[in-house]
């Protein structure tokens, strides 16, 4: 990199103290020239009186005049008393009079003369004055934080911005996402050299997109990036540029361009971009759509208007790529997206080992176990998880984290926190030991892809009476139907366990069947599981980064009578599934009776002694 590029990395551009005096300034000089004037004219107003020269003669004749100023262009004085209960000073305009002095001398009037301030005089002083403010303007816009500036500051970008020395993160500070490092390192090059980069006649991406579910890293990374490429950083969040005031999303969008073109090379980070980048289809309205538009289109010009040789890579990142506008994401524009996926086991083992560098470990921790059973856990969960653990250990007193700690902070985070002190009766406490028993045993006997790691009957979270943990054998990525039948089968373990040692129902199952309804459904309508209904698609899949708990499904139109065809169907997969648990439990009521004897006793079962139990009773 040249002598240029560094210097204009690492002395950031200096402003001027009198840099404003063009813009925000002037409006400052306007309003406190007016508040200034206006206190004068109310202010003197009541209490001098504009009074004739014809009058001003009468009342020096009655002797009611104090004292006297005389100027050329007017003459001030004082009343001998309060003038009308209201006025102790008086204004007149002079006229030529000769024998004005002789008549105040005669009623021994104080007089004295006046200079006129001069035209030279009068233009000084307002530029002192105009300098002073200025320089307390300068001053106190230096002192004031970021987000006090109120009206004067609304036009200006608010992005962060990031030296070269403040930026610790490299790529090897990022774990588990080793194909979207791959792709940035080119950018890294760029950056570094462009002449080398673009040899060939190619050039590097005018923006990258980092798209994903939330957690994985996208932020972390762009950071990595900044701190390898060693430029600066200018990162901003997407809802910081929408405001109610149309345009003011606009104009901060080209002072943000307008810093980052001279400060290149540097990367342009802009956070949850889908807040200013939402599609317009469908926007009908005024307000604030008018300003998220406006801001939109200003980007687009933006991102039109300048050359990626400049040395200015926009950097994006969003968990909703599906509600971005067609014009954003297009080539060039966004001309590479990167997708961040969930570690695999292997992912997640690497994070680990990242991040249990800043907490005290037993040597005989194995973060290989670790991994296996945090299943579908985003980066940010695996940190969470590290964190949770040590604190669980901090609990214990304990000088080393190890393992039963990490497996007790996945609960927490899973199930959420334990209530011990939560008071249930023999009955219920029996009835929840034969219902989570009914889970496990389901799932020892068909050998699903999933181990059982724990079953336990505390109480956990906000409505979790009792709890049984699987966790995955190896990372898949496809499901067979065979599976399906067997996952919602393990799903009915529990209300046929219940069917046939209590011979009666209880509400401690209607998660279970939720769960097992909307895999049935979806076998039907979306999977072609179903010979009766067909290959047909009847509900469309939700986006892979929505993982919230209220998701949809978009439903297609069908007949009345594919309609009830779909209930069927979905009846006769939970029927089966039911009646293949039932019969599998009625095989191991001995295993399950020991099992409960020890889960009211001990109120949790571990791996092992769930698989040893099972080699001695189970069928």
């Amino acid at each position: 990199m040249n002598s240029k590029n560094k210097k204009n990395k690492k002395d950031p551009e200096v402003k001027p103290p009198f840099r404003g005096i063009g813009g925000n300034f002037i409006i400052i000089f306007i309003l406190v020239t007016a508040i200034f004037y206006l206190y004068e004219y109310f202010n003197v107003r009541g209490n001098v009186e504009n009074i004739p020269y014809s009058k001003f003669i009468t009342l020096v004749n009655e002797g009611k005049i104090k004292e006297v100023s005389i100027s050329e262009s007017k003459i001030t004085g004082e009343f001998k008393d309060l003038m009308a209960g209201k006025s102790h000073y008086f204004i007149t305009i002079p006229v030529k009079d000769e024998h004005l002095i002789d008549l105040l001398k005669s009623k021994n009037i104080v007089f004295q003369g006046e200079v006129a301030p001069s035209f030279w005089g009068n233009l000084l002083s307002w530029i002192f004055l105009f300098y002073i403010l200025s320089l307390l303007w300068s001053l106190f816009s230096r002192k004031m934080p970021s987000g006090m500036q109120g009206l004067f500051s609304l036009t200006k970008s608010k992005a962060k911005v990031f030296v070269e020395k403040d930026i610790k993160t490299t790529f090897n500070d990022v774990a588990g996402i080793e194909d979207a490092k791959d792709e940035l390192k080119e950018i890294v090059q760029f950056l570094s050299d462009p002449k080398q980069f673009t040899r060939l006649g190619g050039r590097a991406p005018k923006g990258v997109l980092l798209v994903g579910p939330p957690g994985t890293g996208k932020t972390l990374l762009a950071r990595a990036l900044a701190g390898e490429a060693k430029v600066l950083f200018f990162s901003i969040n997407g809802s910081e540029f929408v405001e109610l005031y149309v345009g003011l999303g606009a104009a901060r969008v080209r002072d943000m361009f307008e810093q980052a073109r001279k400060a290149a090379p540097c990367i342009l980070f802009i956070d949850e971009i889908d807040a200013l980048g939402k599609s317009r289809t469908g926007h009908v309205g005024l307000g604030a759509n008018d300003e998220k538009e406006q801001t939109l289109n200003q980007l687009l010009a933006e991102m039109d208007g300048f050359d990626a040789s400049t040395g200015v890579i926009i950097l994006a990142a969003t968990n909703r790529p599906e509600v971005l506008d067609p014009a954003l994401i297009r080539s060039g524009r966004f001309d590479r997206q990167i997708l961040l996926h969930n570690p695999d086991q292997i992912g997640r083992e690497q994070i680990l080992k990242v991040h249990v560098k800043k907490i005290k470990t037993s040597p005989q921790l194995d973060l290989e176990k670790v991994a296996s059973i945090t299943s579908g856990f985003s980066g940010a969960d695996l940190a969470n998880l590290v964190n949770e653990a040590a604190i669980v250990a901090t609990r214990r007193g304990s000088n080393q984290v190890e393992e039963a700690d990490f497996s007790l902070a996945m609960e927490r985070i899973v199930a959420g926190p334990e209530h011990k002190k939560k008071y249930m009766n023999a009955d219920e406490k029996k009835r929840i030991a034969y219902h989570e028993l009914g889970h496990a045993t389901v799932s020892l006997s068909l050998k699903v892809q999933e181990k059982v790691h724990k079953v336990s009957i505390i109480p956990r979270g906000m409505g979790a009476l009792g709890y049984t943990i699987q966790r995955p054998i190896e990372d898949r990525y496809l499901t067979v139907q065979e599976d399906i039948y067997k996952k919602i089968s393990v799903l009915m373990g529990g209300r046929a366990c219940e069917k046939i040692f209590f011979n009666n129902f209880s509400t401690g199952a209607a998660d279970d069947l939720a769960k097992a309804t909307n895999i049935a459904r979806a076998m039907v309508t979306q999977y072609g599981m179903s010979e009766k209904v067909g290959l047909a698609i009847y509900d469309e899949q939700p986006s892979p980064f929505l993982n919230g708990p209220y998701q949809q499904f978009v439903t297609r139109p069908k007949s009345e009578m594919t309609s009830q065809l779909i209930d069927q169907e979905v009846q006769s997969i939970l029927d089966n599934c039911f009646k293949h648990s039932y019969q599998v439990l009625e095989m191991n009521k001995r295993f399950i009776d020991q099992e409960v004897e020890q889960l009211l006793k001990y109120e949790t079962l571990n791996e092992t002694e769930i698989s040893n139990a099972w080699r001695e009773y189970g069928v």
